[in-house]
């Protein structure tokens, strides 16, 4: 079971930030490339979800990351609390409309994972109920995947000083200062019980379908590993141009 006190939320000391991000643009050229194959060939789709605690930079991966792509392949979804609308519906009936359509590629900034976590940690909903929700999401996924849709799972892994000082910068910084919300430092008070949650999940949710523990405290190795993951995980589709 992942221990998250003891992945790292750093870069290696030995790795040359420059040289990283060299290999990060080289990298974005051939995403670029391997998204208009996807597109093309239209066999296969991309389900992107990216978690981690506030400040984590899952908007930054976004606009980092993913700017090199053509925006009519791609979209972005970021999952908010549920509306009143939302909440007649089953918890999944949000999320599915915005599942990728086959040539597509689709970001999750946040996802299903918040209708586990949220109500454990803030114990507003029945035990019963959540457990069956793993379960639940579990086979959402693998029907996605019998669909042929690709699902990468990023959990962006900071520290708690490095989580204290984004917050912080975002009531210094102008243009930071819209995303400030004073429920981030109430919900920073509950970092390990999220931890706790975070790695039940990382557990029990879609075994075949692995999460990967991105650390996040350095943005510039962030960007690296996900966009080097991207690559890899396109590349082994070996997708063809029709005709």
């Amino acid at each position: 079971m992942i221990n998250l006190a003891k992945e790292p939320t750093e870069s290696k000391k030995e790795i040359d930030r420059k040289k990283t991000e060299e290999e990060t643009e080289k990298l974005k050229a051939e995403l670029f490339d391997l998204q208009n194959l996807l597109y093309a060939e239209h066999k296969h789709s991309l389900l992107v979800i990216l978690a981690g605690m506030d400040a984590a930079g899952k908007d930054g991966t976004v606009r980092n990351v993913f700017s090199c792509m053509n925006p009519m392949g791609i979209n972005v979804k970021a999952f908010k609390v549920p509306t009143e609308e939302e909440l007649d519906y089953d918890f999944l009936w949000r999320v599915h409309k915005h599942t990728p359509a086959k040539g597509m590629i689709q970001i999750f900034n946040r996802s299903h994972y918040e209708d586990i976590l949220v109500p454990t940690v803030h114990k507003t909903m029945d035990t019963e109920i959540i457990e069956r929700r793993y379960k639940i999401i579990n086979g959402f996924e693998k029907s996605l995947v019998d669909s042929g849709t690709v699902i990468l799972k990023f959990f962006l892994n900071i520290s708690k000083e490095e989580q204290k000082e984004r917050i912080a910068e975002r009531l210094e910084d102008k243009k930071k200062m819209w995303k400030y919300d004073p429920a981030d430092k109430r919900e920073a008070n509950k970092w390990d019980d999220y931890m706790k949650v975070y790695e039940r999940i990382f557990e029990e949710c879609s075994p075949k379908i692995p999460w990967t523990i991105v650390p996040a405290d350095h943005k510039w190795y962030r960007n690296y590993l996900i966009a080097k993951e991207m690559v890899s995980t396109l590349k082994d589709l070996k997708m063809k141009f029709p005709g």
